[in-house]
């Protein structure tokens, strides 16, 4: 039976809401189809309040996390009214990630799925990582169940959006984990320009390396850690632009040398074989040169709407394997204690 799901995806980099309709074979998940998908990028007031909700009041906070909930709703109603779609069977959101350090427990999603359901009056799935990191998990990455059934004709699926992470087989495993920051980085300093991304990586090109900063990232802590690890704001906050920040104010010599960083972070985490890349950084043209550079791997970027809406088909995955109440989290990404079914449903307006 078919089986129609929305996926909403916003990553850390805030590029903007993605929207995926996909149409799924309940009976062969593998067997699916991208009908449509649009990406929305957000208002400047939106962006900033995003961008800006690790500071908030807790009292801010769950105003926002009500008020963005309440924007993913219409958003998905525009959507819907825009391509005449008749049927939607569930809703699954990412929702947006303010706080994520599953060390000490907590994981924050805003978008509120109560607000969603509310407003379109479809089933909602979202908050997928609380219930993991409540397991002994890391909460993320969630999105290699979806490599493993979907993209499984692949050695490597490496996503570049906010952070580059990667998921392969091992051993009768799936393995994953955030390999290191990317586009949140390589935004941060573009946007000191004026420039809301480095179109195709022409920025970097231009620059030339630091040494001295290549080695210190390179040498960072985190990267001699095990598996399974995952990265968030904090850590780029905290750690990342303090160390770039000591050794050069030049932005273009920045972006050359981070790219560079994150080149040979994915390199060393590669062999051969095939390695599909998707998400936002696959479009940085210098980015993909410098890591087919350095790995061992056969780089392929598959066709424009799998680069650009992978995790949001793989988010409508995860809510619809939630509600066949089948594994949509698997232990052998997160380190949770057992392999589960993860997500809060919402379903107010049950037929």
């Amino acid at each position: 039976m078919k089986k129609y799901v929305i996926g909403l995806m916003s990553g850390t980099s805030l590029d903007g809401l993605d929207i995926a309709y996909v149409g799924f074979d309940d009976q062969n998940l593998s067997d699916f189809e991208i009908i449509h998908a649009d990406t929305l990028p957000y208002s400047p007031q939106w962006y900033q309040k995003l961008n800006k909700a690790f500071k908030s009041s807790a009292v801010d906070m769950a105003e926002l996390d009500a008020a963005y909930g309440i924007y993913l709703g219409k958003k998905v109603l525009e959507f819907i009214d825009k391509h005449q779609i008749k049927q939607v069977d569930l809703i699954a959101s990412h929702g947006q990630t303010v706080f994520h350090n599953p060390s000490a427990s907590y994981t924050t999603q805003i978008g509120n799925g109560a607000h969603i359901n509310a407003v379109t009056r479809i089933k909602t799935i979202c908050d997928f990582r609380t219930q993991d990191v409540a397991l002994g998990g890391q909460g993320a990455p969630l999105v290699p169940i979806g490599d493993r059934l979907l993209f499984g004709k692949y050695d490597y699926c490496l996503n570049i959006g906010g952070f580059a992470n990667i998921s392969f087989e091992y051993d009768g495993q799936r393995i994953a984990y955030d390999i290191c920051p990317a586009n949140i980085v390589l935004n941060h300093y573009i946007q000191k320009t004026g420039k809301a991304y480095d179109d195709k990586g022409k920025t970097a090109r231009s620059g030339k390396l630091l040494p001295e900063l290549l080695n210190d990232l390179n040498q960072m802590k985190f990267y001699r850690g095990k598996q399974p690890k995952s990265l968030g704001w904090e850590f780029v906050e905290s750690e990342i632009i303090p160390l770039i920040d000591k050794h050069s104010r030049h932005i273009p010599d920045i972006l050359h040398t981070f790219v560079e960083h994150i080149a040979i972070q994915i390199a060393q985490k590669t062999d051969k074989g095939k390695l599909l890349i998707t998400g936002g950084g696959a479009h940085n043209l210098y980015l993909i040169e410098r890591i087919q550079y350095h790995s061992l791997t056969q780089v392929i970027l598959p066709e424009p709407v799998i680069i650009n809406f992978k995790e949001a088909l793989i988010f409508a995955l995860l809510g619809l394997l939630r509600d066949l109440n089948q594994i949509n989290v698997l232990s052998s990404v997160t380190g949770s204690r057992i392999d589960h079914s993860s997500g809060v449903i919402f379903d107010a307006y049950k037929s």
